[in-house]
């Protein structure tokens, strides 16, 4: 048994480190940086069956049994709940997103997920289901086979073994559903344009703003930290796609705001070029104990009757601690200053996340720092 105890680790496992430097925000198209009012994407959802997973399927859970008797029964076929098995039938869940402009007849990709306690939807088939929006009308209807992207086997259970890889009750139909009503979009009201932000910001906004002026002078107008409202030139009344493809080519440099976002899970650190300190010193030192337990057998002499042989257990602990590195970060203060010096102090990507934690707690980081 080895318990290892680290000064400022979470785990002892190493992750790998990606810390990201970005430099100065290079200019992008709008079309990258907005959205145009009006062009959102909608969510649809629908509840439906998937059959054919030999007996992969629900445990004959009711609303199952209950699902299956109705889809018969539209067939002309009266069959009672009770007198049905669902071992190869599940119920599921389907969910998907619906463009903007799309026209009845497209096809969009769908979700599929067990709502019982099916083992897998492995080499199932949904049945067709209909898929509404928030408002509760139809905008598409979806079918076909589904795949998981994993699998299952083994037979499992007192003495059996199982191999899972990945979720085999959750997974997608492509192009399995086809729109059937189209939801309305109006991007043009009164001649005037409205850009959303995807990442609101006022200098950001401001920048854009400037930036379409340049082409168009007075024709942009930054109303909120999210939204730019652009008048159509008297030369584009009437061609409002020319014109919104024409502002989507528009180039400006958004902001980058001060921030570190920190992956505890997978050991991701990543900060922007704008993170600032204060000037700050950083010591660093870790303890490791290690406590082993070996276990040995004992053994009688030679020709000895009355002797047995008998487990012996022996733990041995061992304590190493690293000498402590203290490092004074000076002018200039920015995040790459404070990356030299932790690589310089030999920190692991655990360390790192608990000294980031530390500078914001001590007031030395003027950044937002972001754990998931």
């Amino acid at each position: 048994m080895t318990f290892t105890s680290t000064l400022s680790r979470l785990l002892t496992a190493a992750f790998a480190a990606v810390l990201l430097l970005a430099g100065p925000a290079q200019a992008s198209r709008l079309k990258d940086l907005t959205l145009v009012e009006g062009g959102r994407d909608n969510q649809l959802v629908g509840y439906g069956l998937v059959v054919g997973l030999a007996g992969d399927g629900d445990s004959n859970a009711v609303s199952t049994l209950r699902s299956v008797s109705n889809v018969l029964q539209r067939y002309g076929l009266a069959v009672n709940a009770a007198d049905l098995k669902a071992k190869n039938t599940a119920a599921v869940m389907i969910t998907a997103d619906i463009g903007a402009f799309l026209k009845p007849g497209a096809r969009i990709d769908v979700n599929v997920a067990s709502m019982g306690d099916a083992k897998s939807l492995q080499g199932g088939v949904l049945l067709q289901t209909p898929l509404m929006g928030a408002d509760g009308r139809v905008y598409a209807v979806a079918q076909g086979p589904v795949a998981i992207g994993g699998f299952t086997g083994g037979a499992g259970g007192a003495g059996g073994a199982t191999v899972t890889k990945n979720h085999p009750t959750v997974g997608n139909i492509s192009s399995g559903a086809i729109v059937e009503r189209e939801i309305p979009a109006a991007f043009v009201r009164e001649n005037v344009v409205r850009l959303l932000l995807h990442n609101p910001d006022f200098t950001s906004v401001s920048r854009m703003a400037d930036a379409i002026n340049n082409k168009w002078a007075g024709s942009a107008q930054a109303v909120d930290a999210a939204t730019i409202a652009v008048a159509l030139p008297a030369a584009y009344r009437g061609r409002d796609v020319a014109f919104i493809a024409e502002l989507g080519q528009i180039e400006a440099a958004p902001d980058t705001l001060a921030r570190i976002v920190i992956n505890e899970r997978t050991g991701t650190i990543v900060a922007t070029s704008t993170v600032r300190l204060s000037q700050v010193a950083i010591a660093h030192g870790s303890l490791t104990i290690t406590v082993t337990s070996n276990v040995g057998v004992s053994q009688p002499n030679a020709f000895n009757n009355s002797g047995q042989t008998k487990a012996v257990q022996s733990t041995q602990t061992d304590v190493n601690e690293t000498k402590g590195g203290f490092t004074i970060i000076n002018e200039p203060p920015t995040i790459e200053r404070l990356a030299a010096a932790l690589n310089a102090l030999g920190v692991s990507t655990r360390e790192m996340m608990a000294i980031f934690q530390t500078l914001k707690r001590s007031g030395a980081l003027q950044a937002e720092l972001v754990i998931n």
